[in-house]
């Protein structure tokens, strides 16, 4: 007898609304509003991961947004119509609203509304898993729920209820802006110790002279899935948004022999909040202080190239777009064996092309294919530590020394030799110099 389970998540209904900018004079062949219609299929991926049944959306092109209500007193009646014959009591805007427009919006269609940014927030608060990152969602929740508590505090009592809500919940400091305040400086001391204390384990991690690589890219383009396949991490893979948010470092060995920090980020979003920018600096971090960057990209995706240009202005602002990165064309699997060849000859891996780039390669990550070849041009365009190969005899004694050896070089040969032990290593430079003290002809 077949059993029905009851833990079933309950799935909100939602309406989705767009906003396009009516354009004057436009080009022949291009749809009025196509990237806003791809912006409104991200939004509907963004509250299918946060947990939400879309039930259907509505795009209007205007030349303005109307200040008070965005998209006008008219289409609001339209709205409010489409919303109550889909039964959906949330309505979500694909973009970001002021404290105005959101009450005004609410009181007209008498149902809940949130913006792009609760949406993301919604969703960053039910991935972050670390100290660090959860106390990153509730300064962002509070940062943003600050200036819309003014004619709020009848809406007030549904926080925790629903999409859009999570994180702070209903602790009462919503109905005062000083007690929030107060949590907000709370909230930084604490996200401050946490960032010491990881910089102390950056200071250990970086006193071992191991050259560092961090994956960025569009989310969705594979990242999690190339990060396990290079290091055999076995990371969290999902198709929902975001659904990597703490970072997670692993140790790649390069062709050469050399060993490498490989770590794993958010992914980038167009439109993405500067809050959440500046909050999810955990995994950011790495990226600025990696020594090279491998820009994931779906090659499958017709919209790759814009979604590119997302990931560009993202690394603009993190001040690392001339770092050393390689372009990683992801997901070649889902392509036509004929389509893959031209682009291969129309884009061979030589040519490089952007600020930074020094290489191109095309891999399936999910099919393990073009990974040797990923592996060899990271190998090359590592701009620390070449191999050196060594004699030593290290006494026994020296534990740490050996297991530096064993975990950074290539271990060719070794025996005991009375109380040492003599070595024959092909070891980074770097490590090298640590090591002349043991060097023997």
């Amino acid at each position: 007898m077949k059993t029905t389970s009851h833990t079933t998540e309950h799935r909100e209904r939602v309406f989705l609304v767009g906003l396009g900018k009516k354009r004057p004079g436009r080009l022949p062949g291009v749809e009025a509003g196509q990237a806003e219609r791809e912006s409104l299929l991200e939004l509907a991926e963004l509250a299918r991961s946060a947990g939400a049944e879309v039930t259907g959306s509505m795009l209007q092109m205007r030349e303005r947004p109307d200040p008070a209500t965005l998209v006008g007193q008219g289409k609001l009646e339209e709205i409010e119509i489409e919303a109550r014959m889909h039964n959906a009591p949330l309505v979500i805007f694909d973009t970001n609203l002021s404290p105005t427009q959101q009450r005004n919006i609410e009181e007209a269609l008498d149902r809940r509304v949130i913006d792009r940014t609760q949406i993301i927030l919604d969703i960053f608060a039910r991935h972050a898993s670390s100290r660090e990152g959860q106390l990153q969602v509730e300064l962002a929740q509070l940062n943003y729920l600050l200036p819309r508590l003014a004619g709020q505090r009848k809406d007030l009592s549904r926080l925790g209820g629903g999409i859009g809500t999570r994180g702070p919940g209903e602790q009462k400091l919503e109905t005062d802006r000083r007690r929030i305040r107060e949590k907000i400086g709370r909230i930084q001391k604490s996200i401050e110790m946490v960032r010491k204390q990881r910089s102390l384990r950056r200071e250990k991690r970086q006193a071992v002279p191991l050259g560092t690589v961090a994956l960025v890219g569009y989310t969705n383009a594979g990242k999690s899935t190339l990060f396990n396949a290079l290091s055999k991490a076995g990371v969290l893979v999902s198709s929902k948004m975001f659904a990597t948010l703490d970072p997670t470092i692993r140790a790649v060995r390069l062709p050469s022999g050399r060993r490498v920090l490989l770590s794993d980020t958010v992914g980038f979003i167009r439109a993405l909040p500067p809050a959440l920018i500046a909050a999810f600096r955990a995994t950011l971090e790495e990226v600025q202080e990696a020594s090279l960057l491998l820009h994931v990209t779906d090659i499958s995706n017709p919209h790759h190239a814009e979604q590119d240009a997302e990931v560009e202005k993202v690394l603009a602002d993190l001040n690392v777009s001339e770092r050393p990165r390689l372009l990683v064309c992801n997901k070649i699997d889902r392509l036509p064996k004929d389509e893959l060849a031209a682009l291969i000859a129309a884009n061979p891996a030589e040519q490089t092309s952007g600020a930074g780039i020094v290489g191109k390669v095309f891999v399936s990550a999910l099919k393990n294919e073009g990974l040797d070849e990923l592996l060899r041009r990271m190998d090359e365009a590592m701009p620390i530590d070449e191999v050196v190969h060594m004699k030593l005899l290290v006494p026994l004694a020296d534990g740490r020394m050996l297991a530096l050896i064993h975990a950074l070089g290539r271990v060719i040969s070794s025996e005991i030799e009375d109380s040492s032990m003599r070595l024959e290593a092909d070891v980074p430079e770097s490590l090298a110099r640590r090591l002349n003290a043991y060097a023997v002809k």
